[in-house]
């Protein structure tokens, strides 16, 4: 009974949670300022597959969206990666261009098959290659690492007339396998929590762009290690980060600070919309831990009647 109480409300709580957050990519309506919803499939799929990821992306009707393709070349051009091979294209992605001050929103409907990449991880990677304003949405029909879902949305942009920066896209993908990799080697660790990390990497990046506009110049080595540092301490990571962890996060930032992200006003706008969301859900899962003692209290309230009932029935 305890367990029963405790979990449905538990699963309330996250639901309220999804909610609060949660969007979908109309595509019944032409968005006249940027057009149709663009659809990025991955060209590894079978036209059966095609089929099942529109579904999963609720398309109900393939005219009233933009398709593109994404091959292997395709992650070779955005990312500077991989060898071409595009049978190993499975996830992906559908875009829509919102209004100014809208940030990015990534929705991953298929959490059970993207295995690696948070939706988090996607916007922050997003916003460092000049993604703004939009809403993605990401698929896969199987189990997939997720990571060449950023070659969809790129080349979504591109298909919309919006340019990219070749040296910007690759610096997003090293973001996104960095604190991937720093996710998964801290999946069990105690203390850790992948939405403190984004919040690290969005505060880190932020960092590095006034310091630059304070001082004119770009951040030394020891600069960025103690904007590191600070960050993780701020977000209660400093002692679950190692120092290899740390040193990949200092090579990232030093490539980030080289590219044009550093000077512009669009990324910091982007990055305040961002952190405004992962510190609400960070704040929401604070909360949700909080109710957890009153949760154990209406449980036991709940067990003690439920005793009561079956002494009661024994007696008899």
């Amino acid at each position: 009974m305890k367990k029963w109480v405790k979990g449905t409300a538990i699963v309330l709580a996250l639901m309220g949670l999804s909610m609060k957050n949660a969007y979908a990519i109309d595509t019944t309506t032409v968005n006249e300022k940027w057009g149709k919803s663009t659809v990025v499939y991955g060209g590894g799929l079978s036209e059966a597959q095609i089929k099942q990821t529109s579904e999963l992306l609720g398309i109900k009707d393939s005219n009233t969206v933009l398709t593109e393709t994404a091959t292997g070349q395709d992650l070779i051009k955005y990312l500077g990666s991989g060898d071409g091979n595009t049978s190993v294209m499975i996830s992906s992605v559908m875009v829509q261009k919102t209004d100014k001050g809208t940030g990015v929103k990534v929705k991953i409907k298929t959490p059970e098959n993207i295995t690696l990449v948070t939706a988090e991880q996607y916007a922050n990677a997003a916003i460092t290659a000049g993604v703004t304003d939009a809403e993605i949405e990401v698929a896969a029909v199987s189990k997939v690492t997720g990571e060449s879902a950023l070659t969809g949305v790129y080349k979504a942009f591109e298909a919309n007339g919006v340019q990219l920066d070749a040296k910007r896209t690759e610096v997003a993908q090293q973001e996104l396998e960095v604190t991937n990799k720093i996710a998964q080697e801290n999946a069990n660790a105690k203390g850790f929590d992948s939405s403190k990390l984004d919040k690290a990497m969005i505060e880190i990046k932020k960092e590095l762009a006034e310091l630059k506009q304070k001082q004119g110049q770009l951040a030394t080595k020891e600069d960025i290690e103690r904007i590191i540092n600070d960050a993780l301490k701020n977000n209660s990571l400093q002692n679950v980060i190692s120092q290899d962890q740390i040193n990949a996060l200092v090579a990232f930032a030093q490539n980030y600070q080289n590219t044009s992200a550093i000077d512009s006003k669009q990324v910091l706008e982007q990055l305040n919309s961002l952190s405004k969301s992962v510190g609400e859900k960070i704040n929401s899962l604070v909360e949700q831990a909080k109710n957890e003692g009153w949760l154990d209290k209406i449980a036991q309230f709940f067990q003690s009647i439920f005793d009561a009932i079956k002494n009661l029935f024994s007696q008899n």
